[in-house]
């Protein structure tokens, strides 16, 4: 039997809510939180039916651990978002847009970069298994949402992953700091696949050398890099924008 899932916070709460209340086990409210933010999640559990109590800040701390929970903690049934290789593939479009992550071990930047995919159409997120953070508590309430309904795809072996996805159709464009040309620069054809390592390491060497190109976000402070939440929604959004010029017969 598979143990009960902790969302935290307002925004993870209500996804949960909107997306599947009856998997929603139980919702503990702190009461003493009397403003119209709670006033209206009280107004949606109840008219959905789902069970909540009221519960002291002790006992609110000790359900949602090191996440920051806002007065909101629920219990609830893991929903099944996690996907196969198999299915993006077979799912595949000439519009398709993917992100991949290459060593991003923080589960708030996870989370970031699902909320970021999920706002540009992103239709998967792939990672490999042994060098990603998962998808706990922290990582669901930053991804605000997004972790309930966008694909999280961990795969053994990010490189022959990558392999694949390019029989496939599939472009691969890799975010490097040290790549000759820049993000508005870089071709960008569909389908595509963003490649992002974690801030400072990058990616590996493996799935460097598998991008079909590679591009740099023009930085003109003294910052070195991003967080690497922030570089993917440079990337993707750079992506997002060229379709929609493209749509409207624009040159970007």
């Amino acid at each position: 039997m598979q143990r009960a899932r902790v969302l935290a916070g307002f925004h993870a709460v209500s996804a949960r809510l909107r997306a599947a209340p009856a998997s929603i086990e139980t919702v503990y409210l702190d009461t003493q939180r009397r403003d119209a933010r709670m006033r209206t999640l009280v107004e949606r559990l109840e008219a959905a039916g789902v069970q909540w109590v009221a519960a002291d800040a002790q006992r609110l701390r000790g359900l949602a651990g090191p996440s920051p929970h806002q007065g909101v903690v629920a219990l609830c049934a893991p929903l099944d978002t996690a996907g196969t290789l198999e299915a993006v593939i077979d799912g595949l479009s000439p519009g398709s847009l993917l992100l991949l992550l290459d060593g991003v071990t923080d589960p708030r930047n996870l989370g970031a970069c699902l909320r970021t995919a999920d706002a540009a159409g992103v239709e998967a997120v792939i990672v490999p298994r042994d060098r990603s953070a998962g998808l706990g508590t922290e990582a669901a309430r930053a991804a605000a949402g997004a972790a309930e309904t966008l694909p999280l795809v961990a795969v053994t072996n990010l490189a022959r992953a990558m392999d694949d996805l390019r029989e496939a159709g599939v472009t691969m464009v890799g975010a490097d700091a040290e790549a000759p040309q820049t993000i508005h620069q870089v071709a960008l054809p569909t389908p595509l696949a963003w490649v992002l390592g974690a801030e400072g390491s990058g990616m590996r060497r493996l799935t460097r050398e598998r991008c079909d190109s590679l591009a740099r976000i023009p930085l003109s402070g003294s910052v070195e890099s991003l967080n690497v939440s922030v570089a993917a929604g440079i990337c993707l959004f750079e992506s997002v924008r060229r379709r929609n010029l493209q749509a409207a017969g624009l040159r970007g």
